[in-house]
């Protein structure tokens, strides 16, 4: 600095607000991603939480279809099948016997 000068020069002025715009830039940048990544995973898991309780509302109404026990075993046998996924498929196709076989066989 010169005795005339009267302070700091313009130009240095203009490079360190530049400087410190770019600095703020990035800041702010993360603060959007950071922000954009909460609202990501906020989505995430209510889109999980919405599966889940459907996949337990289909649980309950499986549970509550009225199936023979016999057909299970008839499923199960002839087919060669775990008897729970007799059992579920009888259910998922309401008790009716010929097409979970149906099912089961295509």
């Amino acid at each position: 600095m010169e005795a005339g000068d009267g302070g700091v020069d313009s130009k240095d002025l203009q490079q360190q607000s530049k400087a410190f715009d770019k600095l703020t830039d990035r800041v702010e940048d993360r603060q959007l991603d950071s922000s954009r990544a909460q609202w990501a995973m906020a989505s995430i898991a209510a889109s999980a939480e919405a599966e889940k309780n459907a996949m337990r509302l289909r649980e309950k109404e499986l549970a509550a279809v009225k199936i023979n026990a016999a057909e299970v075993d008839i499923i199960a046998n002839e087919l060669e099948l775990d008897k729970k996924v007799a059992e579920r498929t009888l259910r998922e196709h309401k008790g009716d016997a010929v097409a979970a076989i149906r099912s089961l066989l295509h």
